[in-house]
């Protein structure tokens, strides 16, 4: 299942991808009751009676009432997350040597590597960055697996972690290079408003094997720049989840960002950086394609 956030007469509402998705089922046909959905309120909200019933709408038969995907306004799946999202640093061996080159300040130490990024707003697909290359004009893309986390849990095992999932989402960690050598830390570089785009929908993690192994592949103006598998990470979702969640706990809502493979901008020689009226899309095909134009 694919869950989708989207806009009709000025209201924004939650539903599901039929299985053309050319069409959207409302959760508000599925709940009546519930009135207007938020995606927190999903993930907080959807336990193993909500789920048959979710399944039971997504039938895939072809005279179930939907609406029209081109009557609405498609929006990022969450829009603002509960937490700062949890981002893993340099997990693909490639884009961790690729790092070590462009990157003078970092150093690659035996631990996995965490920071946080800031995002007041994420933009969905189709939204404009917002390039401040007035502050720094090395503005680089970064496609990412997004984990969003379903249920609250303090250090959970790795056997246990896909318990505590509830869906996947595609996820562009868009990012000012010479803030973040200049910082010597990731954070400020990272957090730029505009600068975190994830969409176009929120797969459901029943969609997709476990651990996953999934295809992510960035385009600028149409060339593929990166094409990785997330069977190469050096942690792995379960590992993660473990990690971070030992005397941290984890809540619904938190976005988890698992690292990108090489074939960044600052990756080339000489650097790529992205411009004024370049276009990213960041695909991860189970899922879909997270399309934004920079501005």
């Amino acid at each position: 299942m694919k869950f989708i956030r989207y806009e009709k007469a000025g209201k924004a509402e939650i539903g599901i991808f039929n299985q053309a998705e050319n069409g959207i089922l409302p959760l508000s046909r599925i709940f009546p009751g519930f009135g207007i959905f938020i995606m927190q309120q999903v993930i907080e909200g959807v336990g193993e009676n909500e789920e048959h019933q979710l399944r039971q709408a997504y039938c895939g038969e072809t005279d179930c009432p939907v609406l029209p995907v081109g009557e609405v306004k498609l929006l990022a799946p969450i829009e603002r997350p509960v937490h700062d999202i949890l981002c893993v640093g340099v997990n693909y061996q490639d884009h961790r040597e690729e790092a070590a080159e462009a990157l003078s300040a970092f150093q690659a130490g035996p631990e996995t590597v965490y920071f946080t990024k800031r995002a007041i707003r994420i933009l969905g697909s189709g939204e404009a960055i917002k390039a401040r290359t007035d502050l720094d004009e090395q503005l680089d893309y970064e496609v990412e697996l997004a984990v969003i986390i379903g249920k609250e849990g303090k250090d959970i095992p790795a056997d246990k972690a896909e318990e505590y999932i509830f869906g996947y989402s595609v996820f562009n960690d868009i990012s000012s290079r010479r803030i973040q050598n200049r910082h010597g830390q990731w954070f400020k570089g990272k957090s730029l408003d505009t600068y975190t785009a994830m969409g176009p929908v929120v797969l459901h993690k029943s969609a997709l094997p476990f651990p996953v192994e999934a295809d992510g592949k960035s385009f600028v103006n149409g060339e593929k720049r990166q094409d990785s598998n997330t069977r190469f990470f050096l942690a792995d979702i379960p590992q993660i989840i473990e990690d971070l969640s030992k005397g941290m706990t984890l809540e619904p809502g938190d976005i988890i960002a698992t690292g990108t493979p090489a074939g960044v901008g600052m990756g080339s020689n000489p650097p790529r950086f992205m411009k004024k009226g370049d276009e990213v899309v960041c695909e991860i095909p189970q899922i879909g394609r997270l399309i934004n134009r920079v501005e």
